[in-house]
Protein backbone atom coordinates (compact mmCIF):
# COMPACT_ATOMS: atom_id res chain seq x y z
CA UNK A 1 0.00 0.00 0.00
CA UNK A 2 1.94 3.25 -0.89
CA UNK A 3 2.33 6.21 1.33
CA UNK A 4 -0.87 8.16 0.16
CA UNK A 5 -2.92 5.27 0.13
CA UNK A 6 -2.08 4.94 3.74
CA UNK A 7 -2.73 8.07 4.91
CA UNK A 8 -6.11 7.96 2.74
CA UNK A 9 -7.17 4.80 4.53
CA UNK A 10 -6.39 6.18 8.37
CA UNK A 11 -8.55 9.29 7.63
CA UNK A 12 -11.19 7.51 6.17
CA UNK A 13 -11.15 5.43 9.34
CA UNK A 14 -11.02 8.33 11.84
CA UNK A 15 -13.99 10.71 9.99
CA UNK A 16 -15.90 7.29 10.69
CA UNK A 17 -15.14 6.71 13.68
CA UNK A 18 -15.64 10.40 14.60
CA UNK A 19 -19.38 10.34 13.07
CA UNK A 20 -19.97 6.89 14.86
CA UNK A 21 -18.45 7.99 18.53
CA UNK A 22 -21.12 10.93 17.85
CA UNK A 23 -23.91 8.74 16.85
CA UNK A 24 -23.44 5.78 18.51
CA UNK A 25 -22.20 6.87 22.08
CA UNK A 26 -23.06 10.34 22.44
CA UNK A 27 -26.73 10.14 21.14
CA UNK A 28 -28.21 6.43 20.41
CA UNK A 29 -26.74 5.05 23.84
CA UNK A 30 -27.21 8.72 25.44
CA UNK A 31 -23.74 8.91 27.11
CA UNK A 32 -23.83 12.41 26.78
CA UNK A 33 -26.66 14.14 27.64
CA UNK A 34 -25.64 17.48 26.83
CA UNK A 35 -26.39 16.47 22.77
CA UNK A 36 -30.08 15.74 23.95
CA UNK A 37 -30.00 19.50 26.07
CA UNK A 38 -28.60 20.91 22.58
CA UNK A 39 -31.30 19.41 20.30
CA UNK A 40 -33.37 20.79 22.96
CA UNK A 41 -32.52 24.22 22.93
CA UNK A 42 -32.09 24.40 18.89
CA UNK A 43 -35.68 22.70 18.20
CA UNK A 44 -37.60 22.23 21.35
CA UNK A 45 -38.14 19.86 24.18
CA UNK A 46 -41.38 18.06 23.49
CA UNK A 47 -39.78 15.76 20.76
CA UNK A 48 -35.41 16.37 21.91
CA UNK A 49 -35.13 12.90 22.87
CA UNK A 50 -36.32 10.87 19.78
CA UNK A 51 -34.60 13.30 17.57
CA UNK A 52 -31.62 13.10 19.25
CA UNK A 53 -31.40 9.51 18.71
CA UNK A 54 -32.23 9.77 14.80
CA UNK A 55 -29.52 12.36 14.53
CA UNK A 56 -27.79 9.36 16.18
CA UNK A 57 -28.76 6.85 14.07
CA UNK A 58 -28.18 9.18 10.69
CA UNK A 59 -24.71 10.13 12.29
CA UNK A 60 -23.87 6.13 12.22
CA UNK A 61 -25.35 6.11 8.38
CA UNK A 62 -22.78 8.52 7.46
CA UNK A 63 -19.81 6.78 9.56
CA UNK A 64 -21.12 3.81 7.26
CA UNK A 65 -20.99 5.59 4.04
CA UNK A 66 -17.80 6.93 4.70
CA UNK A 67 -15.98 3.30 5.27
CA UNK A 68 -17.92 2.37 2.11
CA UNK A 69 -16.42 5.01 -0.14
CA UNK A 70 -19.77 4.84 -2.27
CA UNK A 71 -19.93 8.84 -3.87
CA UNK A 72 -16.94 9.47 -1.80
CA UNK A 73 -17.18 13.84 -3.46
CA UNK A 74 -20.32 13.79 -2.68
CA UNK A 75 -20.14 12.23 0.86
CA UNK A 76 -17.52 14.67 2.23
CA UNK A 77 -19.40 17.97 0.73
CA UNK A 78 -22.43 17.02 2.51
CA UNK A 79 -20.51 16.06 5.40
CA UNK A 80 -18.42 19.46 5.26
CA UNK A 81 -22.06 21.51 5.00
CA UNK A 82 -23.31 19.24 8.00
CA UNK A 83 -20.62 20.07 10.29
CA UNK A 84 -20.62 23.60 9.41
CA UNK A 85 -24.31 24.07 9.07
CA UNK A 86 -24.49 22.34 12.75
CA UNK A 87 -21.68 24.09 13.99
CA UNK A 88 -22.87 27.51 13.17
CA UNK A 89 -26.75 26.44 14.48
CA UNK A 90 -25.06 25.49 17.45
CA UNK A 91 -22.57 28.67 18.12
CA UNK A 92 -25.72 30.56 17.52
CA UNK A 93 -28.08 29.06 20.15
CA UNK A 94 -26.46 26.93 22.33
CA UNK A 95 -23.15 28.26 22.63
CA UNK A 96 -23.05 27.57 26.57
CA UNK A 97 -23.87 23.76 26.12
CA UNK A 98 -20.67 23.01 23.88
CA UNK A 99 -17.68 21.03 24.96
CA UNK A 100 -15.50 23.85 23.95
CA UNK A 101 -18.31 26.64 23.99
CA UNK A 102 -16.56 29.48 21.63
CA UNK A 103 -13.93 27.53 20.38
CA UNK A 104 -16.39 24.52 19.29
CA UNK A 105 -16.87 26.69 16.12
CA UNK A 106 -12.57 26.44 15.60
CA UNK A 107 -12.40 22.67 15.67
CA UNK A 108 -15.11 22.28 13.49
CA UNK A 109 -14.13 24.57 11.28
CA UNK A 110 -10.44 22.32 11.41
CA UNK A 111 -12.56 18.92 10.95
CA UNK A 112 -14.30 20.51 7.99
CA UNK A 113 -10.80 21.91 6.51
CA UNK A 114 -9.71 17.96 7.21
CA UNK A 115 -12.44 16.70 5.26
CA UNK A 116 -11.58 19.23 2.25
CA UNK A 117 -8.17 17.68 2.37
CA UNK A 118 -9.21 13.99 2.40
CA UNK A 119 -12.03 14.58 -0.13
CA UNK A 120 -10.75 16.91 -2.16
CA UNK A 121 -6.43 17.25 -1.77
CA UNK A 122 -5.64 13.99 -1.57
CA UNK A 123 -4.82 11.88 -4.66
CA UNK A 124 -7.44 9.40 -5.02
CA UNK A 125 -5.51 6.53 -5.96
CA UNK A 126 -7.23 3.79 -6.55
CA UNK A 127 -11.02 5.70 -5.38
CA UNK A 128 -13.91 4.86 -7.00
CA UNK A 129 -16.16 7.80 -7.92
CA UNK A 130 -19.32 5.68 -8.82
Amino acid sequence: MPGGEVIRTGLRYGIAAVWLANGLLCKVLHLVPRHEAIVARILGPRFAAPLTVLIGVAEIGMAIWVLSRYRERLSVGLQIALVLGMNVLEFLLARDLLLWQQLNIIFAGLFALLLYYYGFRLPAASVQTR
